[in-house]
């Protein structure tokens, strides 16, 4: 499947509008590194699994909806839900 693009990521938003995509660019490049850097591999492969892709638009919608690292009186978890877990098979193991 290939990697998540900014067209395949506006539609999982529901966005329609142009005038955000250079915030959404940034928060998918963002998701795309962290999700590279926890597999230890390429988030932006065109080999990407799906579950992959599914977690890169997860933790991107995340970001864009919770765009500051504060939020008062609201109760807010640190990743979306099944984030993790999809990404477990697919999680490097280091062991020093």
């Amino acid at each position: 499947m290939p990697a998540v693009t900014l067209d395949d990521l506006k539609s999982h938003l529901n966005v329609t509008f142009d005038s955000d995509n250079d915030l959404i660019s940034g928060k998918l490049a963002a998701a795309k590194e962290w999700v590279g850097a926890y597999t230890g591999g390429s988030a932006d492969a065109d080999d990407t699994p799906e579950p992959v892709n599914e977690a890169v638009r997860q933790l991107a919608a995340h970001l864009y909806a919770n765009r500051e690292a504060t939020m008062v009186g609201v109760t807010a978890q640190e990743l979306p839900f099944g984030f993790l877990d999809l990404l477990g098979p697919y999680r490097a193991w280091s062991f020093g």
